[in-house]
């Protein structure tokens, strides 16, 4: 596949995602210590696509001064920033001057073990204009489905149809394979959504879309709550990230007493963990973090340089780095912390709360 690009869409705010966000780009928040566009990106490596652009809009600097133009991943990276928002296929139409071929797109908040190789060989099989790929989940009402016969013939969108109303079950995953002539289809100037405008307008001028529907892990990074599912099913080996489950990372090597540790969990470089500690099941812990003597650290992910003081503990929530949790301080489960803030001594955080310096 050495001559199929990849466009990553990856101009969003990450607004659901926030306080993480204020300081990070969505596409460069970790999954278990490293960026997810790295992942995204060593994923494409080892499906042989080595030509990506990336279409960035939110906080691109530090999308680039991470991957420069490419090289040290042994890949080619072109960027289109968006200077305004211009939707799924707007962004692509933006690109359309580095395009050559058939290209993959890529939404730049899905986690998935597709075979991209598979899609591929599915695709040309076909010979349709594009490929989909498509989830069967139980409920496509929060989706919406995409309709298609027996031999993948996409004939319809349908937007979230009302619970027990949907003509089926498969749901756009967010992966597709296009030939370039699909970018004829789209207007320039404007934001244009690929889903509702382009996908119909093609199917409407007799254009053949395919679907390609696969029981592929998948999960939609964008809500705190997926994020650490995401994790979990990392730790847990069901969505295939990490050699094996158990305690991972470089942090597991340098640790020399396991007694804190209930896994799996994943321990980055510098971690240290008092041997009075709990640390686990599920968690992550990001390079140089701290745990004090007696605390407790579980379900969570902690980014990196993250202090957690003697007998606090952190339950079901993400702490961006530099966050620092007092003595006998308490995260409830489903709080986020974002960068550097403090949580004094003995404070009891609230389930769900989203503490931020950032007014």
């Amino acid at each position: 596949m050495a001559d199929v690009q990849a466009i990553i869409l990856v101009g969003g705010e990450g607004t659901r995602l926030r306080p993480l966000t204020y300081g990070t780009p969505k596409p460069m928040v970790p999954i278990a210590g490293v960026p997810f566009l790295a992942r995204s990106m060593e994923r494409l490596y080892e499906a042989g696509i080595t030509d990506v652009i990336l279409a960035a809009g939110y906080m691109p600097k530090a999308i680039t001064d991470y991957f420069g133009n490419g090289s040290r991943l042994g890949m080619r990276v072109t960027y289109a920033i968006e200077e305004t928002p211009l939707g799924t296929a707007g962004a692509l139409k933006n690109v359309a001057q580095h395009v050559t071929g058939r290209f993959f797109v890529f939404n730049g908040d899905i986690l998935t073990s597709l075979d991209l190789r598979s899609m591929m060989e599915y695709h040309e099989s076909k010979g349709g204009s594009g490929t989909l790929h498509l989830i069967r989940v139980p409920d496509p009402s929060a989706f919406g489905c995409v309709v298609h016969d027996d031999q993948g013939a996409v004939s319809a969108f349908v937007e979230k149809p009302a619970p027990g109303a949907a003509p089926c079950n498969d749901v756009n995953a967010g992966t597709y394979l296009l030939e370039r002539e699909v970018l004829d289809a789209i207007p320039g100037g404007r934001a244009v959504s690929i889903e509702r405008e382009t996908f119909p307008k093609l199917i409407a001028s007799g254009k053949r879309l395919y679907a390609f529907v696969t029981d592929d892990y998948w999960i939609d990074l964008g809500r705190p709550e997926n994020y650490l599912t995401a994790h979990r099913d990392v730790l847990s080996g069901l969505m295939p990230l990490l050699v094996e489950p158990g305690i991972t990372g470089d942090g597991a090597r340098e640790l020399r007493d396991k007694r804190s540790i209930v896994e799996p969990v994943h321990l980055d470089a510098g971690t240290s963990i008092d041997p009075t500690a709990t640390v686990g099941p599920n968690v992550v812990l990001g390079r140089g973090c701290w745990i004090g003597a007696g605390a407790v650290v579980r379900e969570s992910v902690l980014w990196d340089d993250v202090r957690v003081g003697p007998q606090a503990v952190v339950e079901e929530s993400i702490l961006a780095s530099g966050v620092r949790v007092g003595a006998g301080a308490r995260i409830g489960a489903g709080s986020v912390v974002g960068h550097g803030y403090t949580v004094e001594d003995g404070l009891e955080v609230e389930e769900g709360s989203r503490l931020s310096d950032r007014s």
